[in-house]
């Protein structure tokens, strides 16, 4: 499978090419080529277009690609904020878009480096600082900037949410250095190399990671590929014994495999009849490995728990992200996906339903796990109150519309309304 993919992409030479009885074929330069935010370089094209190659640990050197070194152009004044955002890592209203500001677009580097010293994992472990730097800057780097969304400051804000999560009592009176650094790896790469669409768009448009993975978890399996990839060239782990690294290998696939929404019942399932049998044993690892799954799966979508200023940048990234997918769907005569059409879905009933069916009954059982902590509380409070500014919103669009129905034009007063919202 892995080798028949790479042939794929290699013979493919034009961007678009029709298929009878298929839908066009639609690869990742398409994607980068029909973003918003401009042409990307070609080296960078290249880099995307290869990069579920790492998985068979292919030199940078022998792509001829060259990675480059994160510069950290800052003055003393900016770089004493960022020190001192770090000392509140663990606050739930740490502002993520302020510290990527402050490191100068370095955030999850950072922030990384900061949480392994803070959690002993460099001396635990014997990693070399250098390389880790080194792998870290590759992993922010597979990210993809011109994603609304889907970039390194989603993947930083989910790390910073998995290191609350880790220090809360009922996990982390039995998490061993392994489960820490496993949960704050997965955290950092469990969206790595993303194109900015969903799985049925790549399916639809025959894209080679669909072929590659059969139609299952096709961006989690690419997620976690790639992170090995990376993981391999580095050498981050290469002092480990084998058996160790192929452990960590699996278990930080079945972690972003977990992310997978299309898996949500099933994990919600498995967690509410552990909850109400009393059966977790934390002391067993698989156990362990299961909360570290939740967790995992309830910082990937916290944003909707946060404080409003930052859940509603949150919201406007992820629909501006679908609503690009529709845009490019609707550009080659696809079928718009669901939540993806401008005209008739609107950010606030994106959230309401998002909130109600996919979030809110996953924190209500994480919070029972927790055993309603100060940081569950709080997340749960700050979810009901943006459901109701949401909920607001959506009923002034409404009467907005109803009012433009009967007159035919936005008055002066609901113009401004809309505006100052």
């Amino acid at each position: 499978l892995c080798f028949a993919g790479d042939a794929r992409v290699r013979g493919q030479t034009g961007v678009l090419s029709e298929r009878r009885g298929s839908y066009p074929f639609i690869d990742s330069r398409l994607l980068n080529n029909t973003t918003l935010s401009g042409e990307i370089g070609t080296k960078k094209k290249v880099k995307r277009l290869l990069s579920f190659q790492r998985y068979f640990h292919a030199s940078r050197l022998l792509r001829g690609i060259v990675p480059q070194a994160s510069l950290y152009l800052l003055d003393e004044d900016y770089l004493g904020q960022a020190r001192h955002m770090l000392s509140k890592v663990g606050m739930w209203d740490f502002d993520i878009f302020l510290f990527d500001r402050l490191t100068n677009g370095n955030s999850l580097v950072t922030l990384l480096c900061h949480l392994f010293n803070v959690h002993g994992l460099i001396h635990h472990f014997q990693l070399d600082m250098v390389t880790l730097h080194r792998f870290l800057v590759m992993v922010q780097e597979d990210y993809h900037s011109q994603n609304p969304y889907h970039n390194a400051v989603h993947a930083a804000d989910v790390t910073q949410a998995m290191h609350c999560y880790l220090r809360e009592p009922k996990l982390a009176n039995f998490l061993t250095p392994l489960d820490i650094m496993l949960g704050l790896l997965a955290a950092a790469a469990h969206d790595v190399d993303h194109p900015g669409v969903n799985q049925p768009f790549l399916i639809k448009t025959n894209h080679h990671l669909a072929s590659l993975y059969q139609n299952v978890s096709v961006l989690e399996n690419h997620h976690w590929r790639s992170t090995i990839g990376m993981l391999r060239e580095s050498r981050l782990l290469a002092h480990l014994p084998k058996e160790v690294t192929q452990d960590i290998e699996r278990q930080l696939g079945s972690l972003i495999l977990a992310t997978d929404i299309n898996r949500q019942n099933e994990f919600l399932i498995r967690l509410k009849s552990h909850l109400d049998n009393q059966d977790l044993r934390l002391e067993d690892a698989q156990d362990r490995h299961f909360m570290l799954q939740i967790a995992l799966k309830c910082a990937d979508i916290c944003n909707p728990c946060r404080l409003w200023d930052l859940s509603k940048q949150w919201s406007e990234r992820v629909c501006e992200e679908f609503y690009r997918q529709g845009d490019l769907e609707q550009k080659f005569k696809l079928e718009i996906s669901p939540l993806c059409n401008q005209q008739k879905d609107t950010i606030p009933s994106i959230q309401i339903g998002f909130m109600t069916y996919i979030v809110e009954p996953l924190f209500e059982r994480w919070a029972q796990f927790t055993g309603d902590t100060p940081l569950s509380e709080n997340m749960l409070n700050h979810l009901r109150r943006n459901k109701a500014k949401w909920r607001s919103l959506l009923h002034k669009q409404h009467s907005s519309s109803r009012s433009n129905d009967h007159s035919g034009q936005v008055t002066g007063s609901q113009e401004q309304t809309l505006n100052e919202e």
